[in-house]
């Protein structure tokens, strides 16, 4: 399953206002800390005033409460941020360049809808990205590391035995991450971020699929095992074979969507 906890996908509304005060207080608590430097799991900003604003709609796209193909009115950004029309603008343009926005002529900003086809792509790319860090994890992971991946493994196995699939999606989202974290590879997790960003609403939907978990379970482990073996090979071909059973499921759940009434239909 996709790293996507489906309790954050159903936030409620304006969270994204929220998180972006709470950015802006950790930039001015946290300015003497250099670039690069960490607090907690997460790298201190630049401190360009767009940087906020494109934490929070980057947050509010894979969150769920900008969906595809919605406007992104640069008044109505401006206010909910409590931000200059100038940083709001400069925000979107730095998310076109990610791929999660896109400007269509005489129209604006709107989030970028992923077809099933470049669903895919990602999903290729990912498959690549997410075995060399898994390759890494294992040649790098220490005993804390890997009693902390078991712990997830038998909360997972639980979570499965009791129909939570909340739990079960939030577990996922925190192995996956902290297999990126374990591997160092702060490049690859970085590009992780942004194609799980575009495509936030596949995610979703995998998600949901009656039966994921219970098929995903043994995938997750595999990986949680190699790694803590220090099998590099085995890991990285955990992770691979992880995905190649994503890239099969993706056009399954792409049939079984609602499709958009016609008119005569």
């Amino acid at each position: 399953m996709i790293g996507l906890g489906l309790s954050s996908v159903i936030g409620p509304p304006g969270n994204a206002a929220a998180r972006y005060t709470r950015t802006v207080t950790k930039l001015l608590t946290i300015s003497t800390v250099p670039w690069g430097a960490s607090i907690g799991s997460e790298a201190v900003p630049k401190g360009k005033p767009e940087e906020p604003i494109v934490a929070g709609i980057r947050d509010a796209i894979l969150n769920g409460e900008f969906v595809p193909n919605q406007r992104l009115v640069e008044a109505d950004l401006s206010e909910q941020f409590s931000a200059s029309r100038s940083s709001v603008r400069a925000a979107l343009f730095a998310l076109t360049t990610e791929g999660l926005i896109e400007r269509v002529q005489n129209r604006g900003a709107r989030v970028r809808a992923v077809s099933l086809a470049e669903a895919i792509e990602i999903c290729e790319l990912r498959m690549v990205i997410e075995g060399l860090c898994a390759a890494k994890a294992a040649q790098r992971i220490g005993a804390a590391d890997a009693d902390e991946l078991a712990a997830i493994g038998d909360d997972m196995r639980r979570a499965v035995e009791t129909g939570d699939v909340l739990g079960y999606s939030d577990l996922n989202e925190r192995l996956h991450r902290r297999v990126q974290e374990i591997s160092g590879q702060r490049t690859a997790g970085q590009a992780l971020e942004r194609l799980r960003a575009q495509n936030v609403r596949h995610q979703f939907r995998l998600a949901m699929h009656p039966g994921r978990p219970r098929e995903s379970l043994p995938e997750h482990l595999a990986i949680i095992e190699a790694i803590r073996a220090h099998d590099a090979a085995a890991a990285e071909e955990a992770a691979r074979a992880h995905l190649r059973s994503v890239l099969r499921t993706l056009p399954e759940i792409d049939r079984a969507r609602p499709q958009p009434h016609r008119a005569g239909a």
